[in-house]
């Protein structure tokens, strides 16, 4: 019984064995992107830029069709275009840099759906917002396994910068860290990773794969390598499970792989030793510190 629910799946469809191997790519290179966006309270950076790559998309099928290639090449540079656009404008006018990054990606989703309206159909809208396990081919998997190969030679090179950032930015100013060079590094690669997952999970769940863990991941550690560990754990195990309820309950994929992760979440929410319900409300020893 276990065999059939656990592994055939995977042994006798080529198309689950794409999705798997490309989702675990991605859970390997998004979680760690999404736990120092929440560290440097950018959270929903992550959900903005998920929408701000869909008129790049967008444009792409409209000249294209469902074409890969075109499809990536739009949606990194409108997400980069979102991306920078939102930090020149706000220098430009003195502004904040949420609040132009809000301005364009209600911008972008509306453009894109738009475009994506005009030109195709409900069900080829659907599957670039929330993907399709169908759509994994080998480019797919291609694109998937470079954004993760780019994304951990990044966070290699780039580590101690990021932490310097996000804890002691005038410490990491005082040591020479050039900090708006590995921020746009990092929202470079997050863009990156959420167009590599368009096909899987598609553009909208892609960021919950990212951001779900690394919120959980909070709750479960307290040093930056044992979130980043926990988050990947938590992503690498909602893939597994999302994908096989997709295959035993007939349910889109995208959508339950996130709901796996929020469900990880949840978990992490109540049970979690770091500010867990629980843990903040349990009596403590009088000797406790």
């Amino acid at each position: 019984m276990l065999h059939e629910a656990l592994i055939a799946p995977f042994a006798e469809f080529g198309f689950l064995r794409r999705a798997l191997v490309g989702c675990l790519a991605v859970s390997l290179s998004a979680p760690p992107l999404g736990v120092f966006l929440m560290l440097r309270r950018m959270s929903l950076t992550g959900d903005v830029l998920a929408h701000g790559i869909l008129p790049g998309v967008a444009l792409g099928f409209v000249v294209a069709g469902l074409w890969l290639p075109a499809l990536a090449l739009g949606g990194l540079l409108a997400g980069l275009v979102v991306a920078l656009g939102a930090g020149a404008l706000a220098r430009a006018t003195g502004g904040r840099e949420d609040a132009a990054l809000t301005g364009l990606y209600l911008t972008a989703l509306a453009a894109g759906v738009t475009l994506i309206s005009w030109r195709g159909s409900a069900v080829e809208l659907t599957q670039l917002l929330f993907g399709s396990v169908l759509g994994v081919d080998d480019a797919a998997l291609l694109l998937m396994g470079a954004a993760a190969t780019a994304t951990l030679l990044f966070l290699a090179f780039a580590w101690r910068p990021l932490i310097l950032e996000c804890f002691d930015p005038s410490f990491a100013r005082a040591v020479g860290v050039r900090g708006s060079v590995w921020h746009l590094g990092l929202l470079a690669l997050v863009v990156g990773n959420l167009v590599s997952a368009l096909q899987a999970v598609g553009s909208l769940m892609a960021v919950g794969l990212m951001m779900l863990p690394a919120i959980a991941a909070r709750h479960l550690a307290r040093e930056v390598g044992g979130m980043v560990l926990a988050a990947v754990s938590i992503a690498l195990g909602a893939t597994v499970t999302g994908l096989l309820a997709s295959y035993h309950l007939d349910l889109p994929s995208g959508p339950a792989i996130v709901l796996a992760a929020a469900a990880a979440w949840v978990m992490a929410l109540v049970f979690g030793p770091v500010d867990g319900l629980l843990a903040r409300h349990r009596p403590r020893r009088h000797l406790d510190g």
